[in-house]
């Protein structure tokens, strides 16, 4: 039996170290000092745990204002969003609408150019006929009183005509100009209205 108790007292002499290292527990301590130290290890963790709980237990109404802030920013940020979004739309729709005016205005503007250039084609063709017609009564006049009469006559009509053309051309011109610049004047109208609230 006192076999069997020494070779109890040196397995836990043996054990001794290990314990005491972890613990820090100087080396031939008894069991009671082990256990001591692994009390006190706990009793130390003890105020830190009791802070949590308390944390948990008595911070409810804190954890429900901030679960009611993050619903609230996450409300504003998506409130913010959508404005971004609808703003992002009329911006695009706004830019849209000033590409169809351009291109409005551009197609005004090839229009009035080709009807512009038919008229001047016609307005040619009038004067190379009265010029044709102009050379061939010459030809069938008898003195040169006659001739001076008749390319007098023929230089005042032409003089007349070409004014009228001018003033024609000078008119359509102008109204070609407002027919163009119509869509773009309504688009900056619009974009001061729209644009001008804003701001």
């Amino acid at each position: 039996m006192a076999a069997k108790k020494s070779a109890t007292t040196t397995a836990r002499t043996a054990r001794a170290p290990v314990v005491q290292e972890a613990a820090e527990v100087p080396v031939g301590a008894s069991e009671a000092v082990i256990e001591n130290s692994a009390i006190e290890d706990v009793v130390a963790i003890g105020p830190t745990v009791a802070a949590l709980k308390d944390a948990v237990l008595v911070e409810p109404k804190a954890m429900t204002e901030f679960v009611s802030d993050l619903t609230k920013t996450q409300a504003e940020v998506a409130t913010h969003m959508e404005k971004i979004v609808k703003s992002t739309e009329e911006m695009v729709a706004f830019g849209q609408g000033n590409v169809e005016a351009f291109m409005k205005a551009s197609q005004v503007f090839a229009a009035g150019i080709q009807d512009l250039a038919k008229h001047f084609a016609a307005t040619a063709q009038a004067s190379l006929d009265e010029s044709t017609a102009h050379f061939k009564a010459l030809s069938a006049v008898k003195s040169p009183k006659e001739a001076m009469d008749l390319t007098t006559a023929a230089t005042k009509t032409a003089i007349e005509k070409t004014l009228a053309e001018a003033g024609k051309v000078t008119d359509a011109s102008m109204k070609l100009a407002e027919q163009v610049v119509a869509p773009i004047t309504a688009r900056v109208t619009l974009a001061v209205e729209k644009f001008g609230k804003a701001a």
